[in-house]
């Protein structure tokens, strides 16, 4: 991989980890179109999207850096040094318990399905192009029956758990994290901000987890221009996904999610019709 491969592969990573068409699917296809990935070793491949993805996470930490600190002193201030009971903590602190339980489910299927999170599966066309298809249809019905009257004070535990739910699908390549949980939010009838903002907030712990692991266990894997390539590709993922938090809560304010539904059902076809025709392999 050259250097320039690794820059834009990372601003891909950045425009596409927070826009609800998913990254994983996207930097697949690009990694297949550039041959950059093994079939023999489909680990590297994943190993290089998950530390790339910390480039994202620095993204949505210095966006809501003032909303983590708040939610982190609350939270340890309220529990710790001077506790309280749950019902009677501030709504900082319960925004930490609730990224807590919408972690949970993702964190257990993450490590019971790991092996196969990451081997071929991960980097099958095929599955990636059904799932840009069939997230954009249960996306299209949450647009269409979500009531879009709650917002992020209304969040309850239950709400945690159920978007925490929804993220595991994330977990199929081509669902997109924050699609699912997106989708998910408004099926609860959360405004499209609102869901965006707590997609983007829970997706902090399992990015940091993921790609910290990932970066851990692919040290055996990269040279010294692997390390330069992956650092460049993460400055340019943290770059440019900042500015895709700051575009997307912006178009959320007063649009609908319909452009990305159309969006990911036309790269879902364009898939299948590069596969059929033997452009691309699966």
């Amino acid at each position: 991989m050259s250097t320039i491969q690794a820059i834009f592969l990372g601003v891909i990573q950045g425009i596409t980890e927070f826009l609800p068409i998913s990254s994983t699917g996207h930097l697949t296809l690009a990694g297949k179109l550039m041959n950059l990935i093994s079939p023999e070793n489909p680990e590297k491949w994943t190993a290089f999207m998950a530390v790339i993805q910390l480039g994202t996470l620095l993204a949505v930490i210095v966006y809501f850096w003032k909303d983590l600190i708040l939610i982190a002193k609350d939270f340890f201030k309220e529990n710790i040094s001077s506790r309280k009971k749950i019902k009677e903590q501030s709504h900082n602190s319960m925004m930490g318990w609730f990224l807590i339980i919408a972690t949970l489910p993702v964190a257990i299927i993450g490590l019971v399905f790991k092996h196969k999170i990451e081997g071929v599966f991960t980097k099958n066309l095929y599955v990636i192009a059904i799932s840009l298809i069939v997230l954009a249809i249960i996306l299209a019905i949450a647009e269409k029956t979500g009531k879009f009257n709650r917002e992020m004070k209304s969040l309850k535990w239950y709400d945690a758990l159920i978007v925490g739910i929804a993220q595991c699908f994330a977990l199929i390549p081509g669902s997109s994290r924050s699609g699912t949980t997106i989708t998910g939010g408004l099926f609860l009838g959360f405004t499209r901000e609102t869901a965006a903002r707590f997609s983007f907030l829970m997706s902090i712990p399992a990015v940091a987890a993921s790609g910290l692991l990932e970066f851990y266990q692919s040290l055996k894997y990269i040279n010294t221009q692997g390390v330069l390539n992956m650092a460049l590709g993460t400055l340019a993922a943290a770059i440019v996904g900042y500015l895709s938090i700051e575009l997307l809560l912006r178009f959320l304010k007063k649009n609908t999610t319909f452009v990305f539904i159309v969006y990911r059902i036309i790269v879902g076809i364009l898939i299948l019709v590069l596969l059929n025709f033997g452009i691309i392999q699966p």
